[in-house]
């Protein structure tokens, strides 16, 4: 790789100067054909590239995703998952996401295995310490803040959530946040970039492992980001995207209680470059899952996605998602449930108090009661109850009924 394939991959040229000197350029226009074609995840490295595909940049992606589908590879591992192993995919696979999340996935557990009883009180602590960062970065900043704008932070906070935000190894903040707006907007369609219709599978893990839908491309080009674009914080964490992953990901919790705490630096290192990595990645990938195919919906039964507790104890109370989906500008994300599985309202409450977060938004109770009596599956609490049959006594206890 290049000087300057590197400088653009970390974003530190700005888009006037790819306009000026890229030989791919025409009358000012980006051209990304290469990018978009040849790019393992479709993510751009500019901020705003989005919205520069062309028609004719789009046509062409079209015209590679059809044909791969139309080759002999493509139909060999078509027909090949499809019989042994029950799932249709109609896209090409990017290989290099397969490997890297296969081997991350082989090594966390093989090493979980070893150190599972051999792991120290340090172990667990810190690394429940570390996961949580991880959890509060995702669910309260990429999510709530980031994405649905459901509150206000102030510098500081908006500091803290990029770094923990870091600390889960996940995509840009950019790029996080315009696939979440796709998804909600185009939800369970191909447009969605997990569209949980196409299997849990697809849902969970394998949207990553293969290429994006044309229909997630056009949508993109849609997506208003002009507010993430203009947030210094995520300009900052865009350009240096990579050395905050390899810092705030895999160095300092490795180093940490290697050199302070006295852990061993292996366990350390595959504790928490693989075991706690691994797990926080599933337990993002689980919100559009098992929170959009296992669980009832008692805020909208036309939707796809459902409450589920299980997600919210492990995502930090991102599985109240039928809820989310209703109301997805609530800073709490759900209605109901104890801080213990919503633990992320717990902490913007705690900025809150101390000024930090402001202009918290959540709907009126009357709002969510009228919502849950139209459109609700009937499991809320709050929803009627009707045409209920009594229920007689048995005649040994009738009498002894009457007698009271």
């Amino acid at each position: 790789m290049t000087v300057e394939s590197n400088l653009r991959f970390l974003g530190v040229r700005d888009q006037n100067q790819n306009m000026k000197k890229s030989p791919a350029t025409t009358n000012g226009e980006i051209k990304m054909d290469k990018a978009i074609l040849n790019d393992p995840n479709n993510n751009e490295t500019i901020l705003g590239d989005d919205a520069n595909i062309t028609e004719k940049q789009v046509d062409e992606y079209i015209e590679h995703y059809n044909k791969w589908k139309q080759s002999e590879l493509g139909h060999r591992l078509t027909a090949i998952l499809r019989d042994k192993f029950g799932y249709t995919f109609d896209a090409e696979i990017k290989w290099n996401n397969v490997f890297m999340i296969g081997i991350f996935h082989v090594i966390a557990i093989a090493a979980f295995c070893k150190y599972v009883f051999n792991a120290t009180i340090v172990t667990y602590v810190w690394g429940f310490f570390i996961g949580g960062c991880a959890g509060f970065g995702v669910t309260g900043g990429v999510h709530r803040l980031w994405c649905h704008r459901a509150y206000k932070a102030k510098l500081p906070l908006r500091i803290i959530l990029a770094c923990c935000y870091s600390i889960a190894g996940q995509n840009t903040i950019y790029d996080w946040v315009r696939d979440h707006r796709i998804h909600h907007k185009y939800s369970e369609t191909n447009g969605d970039p997990h569209n949980s219709n196409r299997g849990f599978l697809y849902a969970h893990v394998g949207w990553l492992m293969l290429r994006k839908h044309p229909e997630c491309i056009k949508k993109g080009r849609l997506i208003d980001m002009s507010d993430i674009e203009a947030d210094p914080v995520v300009q900052f964490h865009h350009k240096h995207f990579v050395l905050m992953k390899i810092l705030f990901c895999f160095f300092l919790p490795t180093f940490i209680p290697w050199y302070f705490l006295g852990e061993d630096f292996w366990l350390a290192f595959l504790s928490q470059c693989f075991v706690r990595y691994v797990l926080s990645l599933n337990f993002t990938w689980l919100v559009n899952s098992a929170a959009h195919i296992f669980g009832n919906r008692p805020y909208n039964e036309n939707i796809q996605p459902v409450e589920n507790k299980l997600v919210s104890v492990v995502a930090m109370g991102e599985g109240w998602h039928n809820y989310h989906h209703v109301f997805p500008w609530d800073y709490k994300a759900a209605e109901l449930g104890k801080y213990s599985v919503n633990v992320t309202t717990f902490w913007l409450d705690f900025f809150a108090k101390i000024g930090w977060a402001y202009d918290l938004k959540e709907p009126s109770k009357n709002l969510v009661r009228r919502t849950i009596m139209r459109f609700g599956d009937g499991t809320h609490p709050m929803s009627p109850i009707e045409d209920l049959e009594e229920v007689p006594y048995p005649e040994d206890e009738a009498d002894e009924h009457r007698a009271r």
